[in-house]
Protein backbone atom coordinates (compact mmCIF):
# COMPACT_ATOMS: atom_id res chain seq x y z
CA UNK A 1 0.00 0.00 0.00
CA UNK A 2 2.69 2.26 0.61
CA UNK A 3 4.76 1.56 -2.50
CA UNK A 4 8.17 1.15 -0.99
CA UNK A 5 10.07 -1.56 0.34
CA UNK A 6 10.00 -3.83 3.24
CA UNK A 7 13.40 -2.47 4.15
CA UNK A 8 12.62 1.02 4.02
CA UNK A 9 9.30 0.28 6.42
CA UNK A 10 11.31 -1.96 8.54
CA UNK A 11 14.22 0.68 9.08
CA UNK A 12 11.25 3.40 9.44
CA UNK A 13 9.71 1.57 12.73
CA UNK A 14 13.43 0.93 14.04
CA UNK A 15 14.10 4.63 13.62
CA UNK A 16 10.76 5.44 15.18
CA UNK A 17 11.29 3.09 18.69
CA UNK A 18 14.89 4.15 18.97
CA UNK A 19 13.96 7.59 18.82
CA UNK A 20 11.09 6.87 21.58
CA UNK A 21 12.71 5.12 23.80
CA UNK A 22 15.88 6.81 24.08
CA UNK A 23 13.76 10.07 24.46
CA UNK A 24 11.62 8.57 27.22
CA UNK A 25 14.75 6.77 28.83
CA UNK A 26 16.79 10.22 29.03
CA UNK A 27 13.09 12.10 29.47
CA UNK A 28 13.81 15.18 27.64
CA UNK A 29 12.15 18.08 27.35
CA UNK A 30 9.35 19.20 24.78
CA UNK A 31 12.24 21.84 23.76
CA UNK A 32 14.76 19.31 23.22
CA UNK A 33 12.80 16.75 21.45
CA UNK A 34 11.44 19.57 18.87
CA UNK A 35 14.80 19.99 18.41
CA UNK A 36 16.17 16.67 17.93
CA UNK A 37 13.01 15.92 15.19
CA UNK A 38 13.57 18.98 13.46
CA UNK A 39 16.97 17.78 11.96
CA UNK A 40 15.29 14.91 11.01
CA UNK A 41 13.80 17.30 8.05
CA UNK A 42 10.03 16.22 9.00
CA UNK A 43 7.10 18.73 7.48
CA UNK A 44 5.81 20.72 11.01
CA UNK A 45 2.46 18.54 10.91
CA UNK A 46 4.64 15.40 11.58
CA UNK A 47 6.90 16.89 13.91
CA UNK A 48 3.87 17.69 16.09
CA UNK A 49 2.51 14.98 15.61
CA UNK A 50 5.61 12.83 16.96
CA UNK A 51 6.14 15.26 19.65
CA UNK A 52 2.41 14.24 21.15
CA UNK A 53 2.86 10.76 20.44
CA UNK A 54 6.36 11.11 22.20
CA UNK A 55 4.12 13.23 24.99
CA UNK A 56 1.47 10.71 25.49
CA UNK A 57 3.52 7.70 25.50
CA UNK A 58 6.48 8.98 27.73
CA UNK A 59 5.23 7.65 31.20
CA UNK A 60 4.38 4.02 29.64
CA UNK A 61 7.22 3.70 27.71
CA UNK A 62 9.46 3.95 30.35
CA UNK A 63 7.45 2.08 32.73
CA UNK A 64 7.78 -0.90 30.08
CA UNK A 65 11.50 -0.27 30.21
CA UNK A 66 11.98 -0.44 33.40
CA UNK A 67 9.52 -3.76 33.37
CA UNK A 68 12.44 -5.44 30.41
CA UNK A 69 15.45 -4.58 33.03
CA UNK A 70 17.14 -7.58 34.39
CA UNK A 71 16.52 -7.98 37.60
CA UNK A 72 19.86 -8.58 39.35
CA UNK A 73 20.26 -10.38 43.04
CA UNK A 74 20.66 -7.98 45.59
CA UNK A 75 22.83 -8.21 48.98
CA UNK A 76 21.03 -9.45 52.34
CA UNK A 77 24.60 -10.77 54.34
CA UNK A 78 28.00 -11.98 54.45
CA UNK A 79 29.36 -14.60 56.48
CA UNK A 80 33.57 -15.00 56.66
CA UNK A 81 36.33 -17.23 57.86
CA UNK A 82 39.76 -17.42 57.73
CA UNK A 83 41.67 -20.24 57.49
CA UNK A 84 45.35 -20.62 58.26
CA UNK A 85 47.33 -23.87 57.37
CA UNK A 86 50.24 -23.91 59.43
CA UNK A 87 52.06 -27.29 58.28
CA UNK A 88 51.84 -30.39 56.49
CA UNK A 89 52.84 -33.80 56.45
CA UNK A 90 55.79 -32.50 53.81
CA UNK A 91 56.36 -29.25 55.12
CA UNK A 92 56.23 -28.01 58.75
CA UNK A 93 56.48 -24.62 58.89
CA UNK A 94 54.41 -23.74 56.56
CA UNK A 95 51.67 -20.59 56.56
CA UNK A 96 48.90 -20.70 53.95
CA UNK A 97 46.05 -18.19 54.60
CA UNK A 98 42.92 -18.75 53.10
CA UNK A 99 39.42 -16.01 53.52
CA UNK A 100 36.16 -18.17 52.98
CA UNK A 101 33.01 -16.28 52.22
CA UNK A 102 29.42 -16.99 52.57
CA UNK A 103 27.17 -14.19 50.22
CA UNK A 104 23.49 -14.51 50.96
CA UNK A 105 21.48 -12.62 47.92
CA UNK A 106 18.22 -11.96 47.15
CA UNK A 107 16.71 -12.81 44.25
CA UNK A 108 13.38 -13.03 43.15
CA UNK A 109 11.89 -13.65 47.01
CA UNK A 110 14.02 -16.38 46.87
CA UNK A 111 17.30 -16.40 48.94
CA UNK A 112 20.84 -18.02 47.49
CA UNK A 113 24.25 -18.17 49.06
CA UNK A 114 27.16 -18.22 47.31
CA UNK A 115 30.57 -19.69 49.02
CA UNK A 116 33.86 -17.91 47.76
CA UNK A 117 37.72 -18.31 48.67
CA UNK A 118 40.37 -16.33 47.93
CA UNK A 119 43.53 -15.37 49.64
CA UNK A 120 44.41 -12.67 51.23
CA UNK A 121 46.55 -10.71 49.15
CA UNK A 122 44.03 -11.04 46.00
CA UNK A 123 40.98 -9.87 48.66
CA UNK A 124 42.86 -6.99 49.49
CA UNK A 125 43.30 -6.50 45.48
CA UNK A 126 39.13 -6.54 45.07
CA UNK A 127 39.02 -4.49 47.94
CA UNK A 128 41.23 -1.87 46.37
CA UNK A 129 39.47 -1.64 43.62
CA UNK A 130 35.78 -1.76 44.74
CA UNK A 131 36.95 1.36 46.83
CA UNK A 132 38.40 2.68 43.45
CA UNK A 133 35.25 2.41 41.60
CA UNK A 134 33.13 4.03 44.64
CA UNK A 135 35.68 7.04 44.50
CA UNK A 136 34.64 7.03 40.50
CA UNK A 137 31.25 7.36 41.51
CA UNK A 138 32.12 10.61 43.51
CA UNK A 139 33.38 12.17 40.06
CA UNK A 140 30.93 15.42 38.24
CA UNK A 141 30.92 13.17 35.19
CA UNK A 142 29.63 9.87 36.50
CA UNK A 143 27.36 12.11 38.71
CA UNK A 144 25.47 13.40 35.24
CA UNK A 145 25.63 10.14 33.49
CA UNK A 146 23.62 8.69 36.86
CA UNK A 147 21.53 11.33 37.10
CA UNK A 148 20.79 10.96 33.36
CA UNK A 149 19.86 7.55 33.81
CA UNK A 150 16.89 8.34 36.27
Amino acid sequence: KLNVGVDTVQHGVEGLTYLLTESSKLMISEIDFQDSINVLGFSDELNKLLLQLYLEHRREIRTILGELAPKLPSYHSLEWRLDVQLASRSLRQQIKPAVTIKLHLNQNEDQTAQVLQTDPSTLLHLIQQLEQALGEMKTNHCRRIVRNMK
